[in-house]
């Protein structure tokens, strides 16, 4: 009898461990531990949200939903997107309500890139999307924004597209940025969009931290450019639904139709009764991530001054609720080593930097979508390991 011998896909053995998931369970068992690390909201769901879920359990919601999505609710999200980022999509059509935005940017990859076509990825950048990348058979292409205190320009894309090996397809725009906090004026993005149609770029942009920014409009790449843009946008963060996985993928309805082939093969369908929590979400709940984007800016203020004070180098965040940290030269270079030892001896879970770039290796990422009191003894703990070690 032949011995089995277990083959598996080469593409998938190749690929390295999400860096974000490994950090996490090498401190999981550490006892005291205050986590500063998943980008989780410290809020509960909308009282509103959770009825329409309990209801909708009532009701015998729990048939299958049209997988592209319950019609209502890609006419609410029509709507509610239109009207908040001055977008102009048509209907329903435009729209495929997904898992979450990560099952939103596989789909779109998958249907964008050809096996071996390039994507730009300003860096530091969410790690999943490299595995994302990975699994489409695509080709990562690093811009490295850090010289530009970690924003875009456009002569970094000119430079990226000259200097690539492989067709590049594609630009991926997240915005603002995990795990910077840096996000784009109207005019930073009328400059990028000249360089876009310049290089014949799909611009996939994941806009899910829009609602958190700071002090000024949020503008959207797909009121800007509609035509070449693939908006991506969920309720994870703006309304504390991380649990309930819903995102959104909208774009011209003929690129809709072909990324449904896509979704169809990933999950068929939402569930319905989370579709029509988030249907509650959309039409209802409007006022709920304004009051938590006041919270975090008061808790960003309070991290920062914490941060600079132990003489940590941070660009001020303009949105979303996460601060990247460059390690003050008498900590050394190496934020791997870094969070690991604060994890363990000073029972504080940050993330390495080196989770969303290679060349990010001396920086730390802090969420502070946590609650107050958590984030203040989290300081407090951080505070006390940098003096312990500079007292060595």
């Amino acid at each position: 009898m032949t011995e089995f011998t277990p083959l598996l896909n080469s593409n998938i053995t190749a690929m390295a461990p999400d860096k974000l998931l490994g950090f996490q369970e090498k401190v999981r068992d550490i006892p005291d531990l205050v986590r500063l690390t998943l980008g989780e909201p410290g809020f509960d769901v909308d009282e509103r949200i959770k009825k329409a879920a309990i209801n909708a359990v009532e009701q015998n919601r729990s048939h299958y939903s049209e997988s592209q999505g319950e019609r209502v609710l890609r006419e609410a999200a029509v709507t509610y997107f239109n009207n908040t980022y001055h977008l102009n999509y048509t209907d329903e059509r435009n729209v495929i309500v997904t898992s979450g935005v990560s099952e939103a940017i596989n789909v779109v990859f998958n249907t964008l890139l050809n096996a071996g076509d390039g994507i730009l990825i300003p860096e530091p950048a969410y790690g999943p999307y490299f595995s994302s990348i990975k699994l489409a058979r695509g080709e990562r292409i690093t811009i490295d924004t850090a010289t530009n205190n970690f924003k875009l320009t456009p002569q970094m894309i000119i430079e990226a597209v000259k200097n690539a090996t492989v067709p590049v397809r594609a630009i991926l725009m997240n915005y603002p940025t995990n795990p910077t906090g840096v996000t784009y004026s109207r005019e930073e993005l009328e400059a990028l969009i000249t360089v876009f149609k310049q290089e014949n770029l799909w611009v996939i942009s994941d806009e899910i931290y829009s609602v958190l920014t700071y002090n000024q409009e949020h503008v959207s790449l797909a009121e800007l450019l509609p035509e070449q843009t693939i908006y991506i946008n969920g309720l994870s963060k703006s309304h504390a639904m991380t649990g309930y996985r819903i995102g959104f993928i909208l774009a011209q309805a003929d690129v809709i139709q072909q990324m449904q082939k896509v979704h169809g093969a990933l999950v068929f369908a939402v569930p319905t009764v989370i579709q029509d929590a988030a249907l509650v979400a959309l039409r209802d709940v409007q006022d709920t991530p304004l009051a938590m984007r006041d919270i975090y800016q008061h808790r960003r203020d309070f991290i920062v001054a914490q941060l600079e004070a132990l003489d940590f180098d941070v660009v001020n965040p303009e949105g979303a609720f996460y601060v990247f940290a460059k390690l003050p030269a008498d900590l050394g270079e190496d934020g791997d080593a870094f969070a690991l030892k604060l994890a363990n001896e000073g029972k504080v879970a940050v993330i390495p930097g080196s989770g969303f770039s290679d060349s990010a290796k001396a920086y730390i990422r802090i969420s502070y979508a946590a609650s107050d009191d958590v984030l203040k003894e989290g300081m407090a703990r951080l505070k006390k390991y940098v003096d312990k070690l500079r007292e060595r």
